[in-house]
């Protein structure tokens, strides 16, 4: 029975030889600890909290535009930008960052980025000037990207290697918690205390994230971490380039119904304003059920849970499309593009850390990276049907392209296993 508050971690190897640092740490199991197999370390739904708190801050920001735009005096477009400049800080900043960090123990470099992102978050609350609203936002990025991928190889390191995708889809999973719960949630509360008030509460539970992480997260030696060089080693393994590609194909392919999915409910399906809300959450839903049964089989069967979601978004996106007019219809679909777009996520982190198990924090970064720069062109793409004369209704045709394709670097990377 291993303890996840123990600061000492086991490698497996058969010789009583001195472990190679290069190895992630794992925490050690036992074959009669039963409950242990079931249940995983509470250290990993700590990890959670604390992406549940950080990434709620991502859906807060478009629930309240109007209302940033009008106090601090700009344009809607220009408010836009602060959702931009978060995305290109995601984008960019993780993985340089992890690589800066690389030396330094993981739980103090998790607590290091809350810090940071809850300073970066106070200081656009407390200023008054647009510009330094953007660089804070800006900052806001580059930490939730680090934490992201350092939580995510933390997540792995304290489960047996047959619970790595379980447990990085618990990590997700708070993610979706966020979308689902987090952005609305703050919407409401700065609904009642002014488009600030939200933040706030993020910035708190922020805080509370990394108390939780510094106290229960068990500490690992910064001599333990492999170096820069094996990590860029790593990356230059071109079958991780493919899961990496299909880490951003599928993100965009179901992303881009979804993010359009109020306006094609409302203009197109016809449903009355105030059962939107209601079927987003439909949406999110679906997203857990995802995530939790791709967790489950994640692990032994990877190829089978990516193969199931990509297929899964084309069929569905598909259908969203052919019957974008029938409420009885779409409705139910809602639900189901939620399981299929996220049963892939644990799949996917686990064969990233599969594939770079030698030196995954940069590896692992990319792969956040990879998700957030799918979310980032899906209004490029978009835009550019919708601005050609397509209607709303041809996004999930889009988004059952950009699943083939997916499916497509699925098969690419099976054939060579």
């Amino acid at each position: 029975m291993h303890s996840p508050n123990s600061d000492r971690t086991a490698v497996p190897s058969p010789p009583p030889s001195a472990p190679d640092p290069a190895v992630p740490s794992r925490a050690p199991s036992s074959s009669g600890a039963g409950v242990a197999r079931r249940v995983l370390p509470l250290p990993v739904y700590l990890l959670a909290f604390s992406l549940f708190g950080m990434g709620s801050s991502e859906f807060l920001v478009a629930g309240v535009l109007p209302d940033i735009a009008g106090d601090l005096r700009i344009s809607l477009p220009s408010a836009g930008w602060l959702i931009s400049l978060y995305a290109i800080g995601v984008v960019v900043g993780g993985p340089p960052l992890a690589v800066l960090t690389l030396r330094w123990p993981r739980r103090t470099t998790l607590v290091a980025t809350q810090l940071l992102f809850a300073a970066a978050l106070a200081t656009g609350l407390l200023t008054s000037g647009y510009t330094l609203f953007l660089v804070t936002r800006f900052v806001c990025g580059l930490a939730y990207a680090g934490y992201f991928a350092v939580a995510a190889v933390s997540a792995v390191g304290l489960v047996p290697p047959e619970r790595t995708a379980r447990a990085s889809g618990v990590v997700v999973s708070g993610l979706g918690l966020a979308m689902v719960l987090g952005g609305p949630a703050g919407a409401l509360l700065s609904h009642f205390t002014g488009w600030c008030g939200g933040f706030w509460a993020v910035a708190a539970l922020t805080c509370a994230g990394a108390v939780l992480t510094w106290a229960a997260v068990p500490a690992t030696r910064a001599g333990g971490e492999p170096g820069v060089r094996r990590e860029l080693r790593t990356m230059r393994r071109p079958r991780l380039w493919v899961v990496f590609a299909a880490t951003l194909l599928s993100t965009a392919a179901y992303m881009i119904t979804y993010t359009y999915l109020a306006a094609l409910l409302r203009d197109v399906t016809g449903v009355a304003n105030v059962w939107v809300p209601a079927v987003l959450t439909l949406f999110g839903a679906g997203a857990f059920l995802g995530l939790s049964w791709g967790g489950r089989i994640s692990d032994g069967r990877p190829h089978q849970a990516l193969l199931t979601g990509a297929v899964g978004i084309a069929l569905v996106s598909a259908l969203l499309a052919s019957f974008a007019g029938r409420a009885s219809i779409v409705v139910p679909l809602v639900l189901l593009l939620g399981v299929a777009g996220f049963v892939l996520n644990p799949a996917l982190y686990g064969r990233v850390f599969t594939l770079a198990s030698q030196a995954p924090t940069l590896a692992g970064a990319t792969t956040v990276s990879m998700f957030q720069l799918g979310i980032s062109l899906v209004p490029l793409i978009a835009g550019a049907a919708l601005n050609a004369g397509a209607g709303l209704a041809s996004l999930p045709w889009i988004g059952a392209g950009l699943a083939l394709l997916t499916v497509s670097a699925v098969l690419l990377d099976r054939a060579k296993c």
